[in-house]
């Protein structure tokens, strides 16, 4: 039986002879089939072309050519076809404008995707003018290993911008102005109402807390200074708890948090359990977007069934949701309630806040409409 390769490697032919390099994707996109090397005498068009057909095309000219490439690709695509016009359907519901809106997003990023860029042993792009991408890449990748790789520029501008938010970090109010700092692939909290609202509800206890999908810390970070005096948190994600672990001890709370891989609720009971699951119900297309998309509200779910059994006597749970897919049509106000009832809860109160988050520009999204209407709340739940 062959052995498997342990790593995706792309092929091409290049000066007349055949070339390999590990492929690098945190989306979770398949090597492309197809490479060709590529520089700066090639036409917008003619690369636009090639990457729709499922040609990626290894750079080897100047990086900033490449970027302005990729602007170019990204006019082509938000063009669309220059001929027969917008045949398709009239939209039924929000849901299938949402729907719809993500399959063109995903094609999107696949044309995109196909524009490469080398890198070396070290992680450095040894292209003209390229910056030094090297501590970029080792925080979302690990250490260098030595050996030639590529990867998609659009992602690799990804990692650069994540590495900017991680060094820089993101203030919180609620934290004195005290800044977390979101580690590549792990929830950023730039939406600061959901943060403000936990910080602002009453504490139903201080001696035991429970934080749910613990991603950058912050919700315990704000427990924590809140007074409540042991915080167990938990996830499911290596780099989340490696995020958490590195903003606790930033901000000296690592006394008081114990961090725990978990799926949803450490062992015991505790006053007050907080949670803020993904808010839209629908399938993750890539690793990364599990941080907003949850098939089947499956964690959502799982805390409203099991958290009656993980609450002290007098005991609250604060569940922290968005109704936007109440908006998009994915879920119901109605479903979440019948969903509260089933697991043996009764809500104690609800506190909203808008959010504060850019919104979208482009009136196509079905998003844009969504999020003029969106309001985040706290749910106080407690057992019937």
């Amino acid at each position: 039986m062959p052995l498997t390769a342990p790593h995706p490697y792309i092929h091409w032919s290049e000066g007349g002879a055949p070339r390999t390099a590990r492929w690098r994707s945190e989306s979770g996109t398949a090597a492309p089939a197809r490479v060709l090397p590529a520089d700066d005498t090639l036409s917008a068009d003619a690369a636009y072309r090639l990457a729709c057909e499922g040609t990626a095309l290894l750079w080897r000219g100047d990086y900033h050519n490449a970027r302005q490439l990729l602007q170019a690709l990204e006019r082509r695509i938000a063009r669309g076809p220059r001929k027969g016009g917008d045949a398709r359907p009239a939209l039924a519901s929000p849901s299938e404008a949402f729907h719809r809106h993500r399959q063109a997003q995903a094609q999107r990023a696949r044309v995109l995707g196909m524009l490469l860029l080398p890198l070396d042993g070290d992680y450095g792009v040894p292209l003209r003018r390229a910056p030094d991408a090297r501590a970029a890449c080792a925080e979302a990748w690990g250490p260098a290993t030595g050996e030639p790789a590529a990867v998609a520029l659009r992602e690799l501008l990804g990692l650069v911008g994540a590495h900017e938010w991680r060094r820089k970090g993101v203030e919180i109010p609620a934290l004195g102005g005290a800044r977390i700092h979101p580690h590549y692939g792990v929830f950023s909290p730039v939406r600061g109402e959901y943060v403000d609202l936990v910080a602002q509800a009453p504490l139903p206890g201080t001696e035991l807390a429970f934080d749910i999908g613990a991603g950058t810390g912050v919700l315990s970070a704000v427990l924590a200074r809140r007074g409540v005096r042991r915080i167990v948190a938990t996830d499911m994600d290596p780099r989340a708890l490696a995020c958490a672990r590195d903003n606790l001890d930033r901000l000296g709370l690592s006394a008081q948090v114990e961090l725990l891989a978990a799926d949803l609720f450490p062992p015991g009971r505790a006053a007050l359990v907080v949670c803020n699951p993904p808010w839209l119900p629908a399938r993750a297309a890539t690793p990364i977007e599990h941080a907003v998309y949850d098939e089947g509200s499956r964690m959502l779910r799982g805390f409203l069934a099991g958290l009656a059994d993980h609450l002290a006597a007098g005991g609250e749970g604060w569940l922290i949701l968005s109704d936007l897919a109440e908006h998009l049509g994915l879920r119901t106000r109605a479903e979440l309630q019948e969903w509260v009832e089933a697991a043996g809860l009764r809500v104690l109160a609800r506190a909203d806040a808008r959010p504060r988050h850019p919104k979208s520009r482009d009136a196509a999204d079905p998003l844009h409409e969504a999020r003029a209407r969106e309001v985040t709340s706290l749910w106080r739940l407690a057992a019937r």
